[in-house]
């Protein structure tokens, strides 16, 4: 193992461990909420964007990455279509990445989107990828998803809080 996988499996698993056991805990403790919201960030922005994006600029040779697929055509298509436009595509994989970190990270409305795309893109990583992806995309599913309910639950809160209750008449 280099240098630079090590480096990277630090930053992955640094963020990706309080990011599933904060997202978990995020309906039941606001403070869980709002660590799941910027470890999950930080989980796309820095273990996905930064670290493809530092991939890229090193020169590392995706060519083999879908190679564990599951399925023989994911590995046909990836080796046909990404190696030979690999800057393209994966700066935009990148893009995307950090798109959705920075949403999450702002927090509100734009973090519930960005925690849709952040679900997407687990759901693609486990069905199409390595098994080690698909241990991962769905290990972080259902956690992502409880993130997304507290978020939306947090949302509706200040528009419930404020509606006041109609006197009750005694009867």
């Amino acid at each position: 193992m280099d240098t630079l996988e090590l480096v990277f499996e630090i930053v992955f698993f640094t963020l990706a461990i309080p990011a599933f056991i904060a997202d978990v805990l995020a309906g039941v403790s606001e403070r869980a909420r709002q660590i799941g919201r910027i470890c999950t960030g930080l989980l796309m922005l820095l273990g996905g964007a930064a670290v493809n994006a530092t991939s890229l600029a090193v020169g590392v040779d995706y060519a083999d990455f879908a190679d564990d697929a599951k399925f023989g055509w994911v590995t046909d298509a990836w080796r046909a279509v990404v190696p030979p436009h690999d800057v393209l595509l994966i700066g935009l994989l990148v893009v995307f990445e950090a798109t959705v970190g920075v949403m999450i990270l702002s927090g509100g409305r734009l973090a519930q989107v960005g925690l849709v795309g952040a679900i997407a893109f687990h759901v693609c990583l486990a069905l199409f990828f390595s098994w080690f992806f698909t241990v991962y995309g769905l290990a972080m599913l259902l956690p992502l998803v409880m993130l997304l309910r507290a978020e939306r639950r947090a949302a509706a809160a200040p528009a419930h809080s404020q509606r006041k209750e109609p006197a009750q008449v005694g009867t």
